[in-house]
């Protein structure tokens, strides 16, 4: 789940109207024209199924990364229920989403380096490369999908406009994942910037440093194709979930 998605791929922001944005686009449509190019190579050669070469250890990243964090979170938030008279507060779904993404981050990290390393990682310390970030990233994007979904929805049906059906599930989804968007985009420009840096950066914190000084919405670089990719990731995935709990008989208090 999107919520999860590697950081493979991601565009490095650059300064509008800079020599470094001129250069950025080039190499961006440079990248695309590649990526098509060899798209058609693969399915000439290989066939259409070559493209989804590497699915097993996607769906394996998802089913570790993502079904940790919801897992979590449901597991401990009923517990929360059943212990009072109503849901918990809101800090308390923000707490275990952030336990819940975290946990799952550091869990789907393996599957997801053997995903974009296909295979080649080397040793049992390297499949956790890069775990702190994701487990960052995993605890941002739960709170922003998970705990704020669950917060939105019991706002809107307090209101006594709409009932527990799709269209709360889906108004409630698109804010959550409008929120997991803001949350997790600072930390993707640095990750990007990191990736894609000369060494000139010593670190995550004089990344973040040297990137806010281009501006205050220099963390946000990206916000809209970010957010057209994750908010109907999430939008589907509360769906759907809010369904299996509608026919497998899962009373969740809201």
């Amino acid at each position: 789940m999107a919520g999860g998605a590697g950081w493979a791929g991601r565009a490095a922001p650059a300064v509008p109207g800079s020599c470094s944005e001129r250069v950025h686009l080039q190499t961006q449509q440079e990248a695309k024209m590649r990526m098509m190019g060899m798209a058609m190579h693969v399915i000439r050669t290989d066939g259409f199924l070559a493209l989804y070469n590497g699915l097993s250890a996607s769906l394996c990243r998802q089913m570790t990364y993502s079904l940790t964090r919801f897992g979590i979170y449901e597991t401990a938030k009923n517990h929360l229920d059943q212990g009072s008279k109503g849901p918990p507060p809101f800090y308390q779904k923000v707490l275990l989403g952030a336990v819940g993404g975290f946990t799952g981050g550091l869990v789907g990290t393996p599957a997801d380096m053997v995903n974009a390393r296909e295979g080649g990682a080397e040793g049992l310390k390297k499949l956790f490369s890069g775990a702190t970030m994701a487990s960052s990233r995993g605890a941002l994007v739960t709170i922003g999908q998970i705990s704020c979904y669950d917060q939105t929805k019991q706002l809107v049906l307090a209101t006594g406009i709409l009932s527990d059906n799709i269209l709360t599930h889906f108004l409630a989804s698109v804010i959550a994942g409008g929120c997991a968007t803001f949350l997790c985009q600072p930390l993707d420009v640095l990750k990007t910037r990191l990736m894609n840096s000369q060494g000139e950066y010593q670190g995550v914190t004089h990344c973040a440093i040297e990137t806010a000084k281009l501006g205050p919405l220099a963390l946000f670089q990206g916000f809209v194709p970010a957010a057209i990719r994750l908010v109907p990731h999430t939008v589907l995935t509360f769906i759907f979930l809010e369904q299996l709990r509608k026919h497998f008989g899962m009373k969740v208090i809201t």
